[in-house]
Formats: C-alpha cells, sequence, structure tokens
C-alpha cells in the first residue's frame, strides 16, 4: 500500500463528479488501500478518491476512536438524513491549513457497494456521519466550504489564496 498525494485546490478535479464504479475489483480494492494508508497518514476520518486525483466514487471512513474500523465504500448514496444538524469543525487535506464550522445532519442513512460487492445500507451517526457526507460532496465535485455562507467561504478561500502565495 501507498500513501498518495492529496491533489492541492484549486485543482479544477476537485469539482468534478466522480465516475461510479462498476464492480469491486483487485484494482479497487489496492485503491481503497492507498486511501486508507493517505487518511491514516493525514490523519483524517475520511477520504475519497478525487481528493487523490482517482476520478471515481470511492471513500474510505474511520471515525472510530481506537481506528481501524474503517469502512470502504463505492458509488454511496444518503437515502435518508436527519432533520437534527450537528456542527463539527471540517477540513480538507486538499487545502491544508484551513478549517470550517459546517453544520450537516446528525445522522444518515446510506447506500452504498462495500468490498465484496455487495449492495449495504447503513446508517452513520455523530462523526461517522459527518465524515460520509463530507466524502460524498467530494465525489460530487463539492467542497466543505461550499455549505458556508458566501461570506464566511469568501474570507476562507481568501486565506486559502494568502496562504498559497
Amino acid at each position: 500500500m501507498t500513501v498518495r498525494r492529496c491533489i492541492p485546490w484549486p485543482d479544477k478535479r476537485l469539482r468534478s463528479v466522480a465516475a461510479p464504479v462498476d464492480a469491486i475489483t483487485d484494482e479497487i480494492r489496492a485503491l481503497w488501500g492507498d486511501m486508507i494508508d493517505t487518511m491514516e497518514a493525514m490523519p483524517g476520518v475520511g477520504l475519497a478518491a478525487p481528493q487523490i486525483g482517482v476520478m471515481l466514487r470511492l471513500a474510505v471512513v474511520d471515525a472510530s476512536d481506537a481506528r481501524g474500523q474503517v469502512i470502504r465504500m463505492a458509488n454511496p448514496e444518503v437515502l435518508h438524513a436527519s432533520v437534527q444538524f450537528r456542527p463539527h469543525e471540517e477540513a480538507s487535506p486538499n487545502l491544508p491549513g484551513l478549517s470550517a464550522l459546517v453544520a450537516r445532519p446528525r445522522a444518515v442513512t446510506v447506500r452504498f457497494l462495500n468490498a465484496d460487492g455487495e449492495v449495504e445500507e447503513r446508517d452513520f451517526v455523530g462523526l461517522w456521519a459527518t465524515s460520509v457526507q463530507h466524502q460524498i460532496d467530494h465525489l460530487n465535485g463539492r467542497m466543505y466550504f461550499d455549505r458556508l455562507t458566501k461570506l464566511r467561504r469568501d474570507m476562507l478561500l481568501r486565506k486559502a489564496r494568502k496562504l498559497a502565495g
């Protein structure tokens, strides 16, 4: 397995919708392995394939306290979201050194292809739900700051340009 480089914002791939995965192959499993290594090296609680420049609908999430409980997802989609929101400080390795408080549904039900190639539906709550939604945003060409008000988003991106420049 390998730690991959996260592509820097504003790479256009971060604004592109990722392609669906047709089947879970050895190549997909190897890519998930690299994604897990990359997530652990950050360290983070999730990673989507577009973040490392791979335009496939793949994500990994491990929001467990002890780690080692990673969930591998292909083609994840939210089926249900709670009406109760939970604010959490979110960040991205594609935009290092910055973060923002984002409110997302506290719980979600997600359907995805699992590592065995089977369709699975699972409920996620708290940090797990936040991370899964964050990764699905990446698969849809969205970043966490897209969920901020225009004023807060503009301030964050101005700060990002300053850090980059």
